[in-house]
């Protein structure tokens, strides 16, 4: 069996543009699908998936399939493919993250799709395509946010940097999850007095925190690996850094059950993490 290559910074940087068109195709299909007349079914951890899910999934698959035929690529909707542990590189892909959101009418649903060399994430795409938005970035290069019509053919896109501490005396703005709550999350926004609370459906708070406009992300409870990896590069190559709680790094594609992140937390500021 040969081998998957690894691709660094510089192959992943090749990448960008082909891939950011499939995303964006995979976006204006998700908006194709009525929301008043699609089916709904619930899977086996009860969360819900539509035939947007499986829209997006397939173009997605589709196109990485032609474009990079060697490297595999974890979809949330055929986990029954995976092979982990996964060696050098692989895609990992959220065809729709916010389902939840989707279905109840709200635009705050996104396409996220990551590549993951060695364990971490490299390049990140981010698009809510109700929102005219995509955030992208590769680690070590930098990383910007496009404003785009919603068929994505007209493309704005300008750099974009995570902000500084705010320091003691300012509140820090948090990004929460809409749909998701848990105690030691509540418990570590509550030791910063004063925070201020963004509530945000899906990864759009990774692209808030990348672009500057929120301080922190923490999620203390167990989430999919697909949900992060994305952000994760987004993030990390706007400036900021994810961490466990106790400002470990995380790995991707390992063979953990479940495909699950037990936490993380989102730092805007990397010099935040040990303060």
């Amino acid at each position: 069996m040969t081998e998957t290559p690894a691709i660094d910074r510089d192959a992943a940087a090749a990448l960008m543009e082909p891939l950011t068109d499939i995303v964006v195709q995979a976006g204006a299909a998700i908006l194709a699908v009525s929301r008043a007349t699609m089916l709904v079914e619930g899977k086996s951890d009860g969360s819900p998936v539509t035939e947007a899910d499986m829209a997006a999934h397939r173009i997605i698959a589709d196109g990485l399939a032609k474009l990079a035929p060697d490297i595999p690529a974890l979809s949330e909707e055929r986990t029954d493919l995976a092979a982990r542990p996964y060696k050098n590189s692989f895609f990992l892909v959220d065809p729709l993250d916010g389902t939840k959101e989707f279905v109840a009418g709200r635009d705050e649903f996104t396409v996220n799709v990551a590549l993951i060399t060695h364990g971490a994430p490299v390049l990140g795409i981010i698009a809510a395509p109700a929102l005219g938005l995509l955030w992208r970035g590769i680690v070590g290069r930098g990383a910007e946010r496009l404003l785009m019509t919603k068929d994505g053919k007209a493309r704005s896109a300008q750099p974009i940097h995570t902000r500084p501490h705010p320091g003691p005396r300012t509140a820090w703005i948090v990004a929460v999850s809409r749909s998701h709550g848990d105690k030691r999350t509540e418990a570590f926004i509550a030791a910063r007095p004063g925070a201020i609370r963004q509530a945000l459906g899906s990864a759009v708070k990774f692209g808030r925190i990348a672009e500057g406009g929120a301080d922190i992300y923490p999620r203390l409870a167990p989430t999919s690996e697909w949900d992060v990896a994305a952000g994760h590069a987004v993030v990390t190559a706007a400036g900021g850094r994810i961490t466990d709680s106790k400002g470990a790094a995380l790995c991707f594609g390992e063979a953990r059950e479940d495909f699950l992140v037990p936490e993380f937390i989102a730092w805007g500021d990397p010099a935040a993490v040990d303060q």
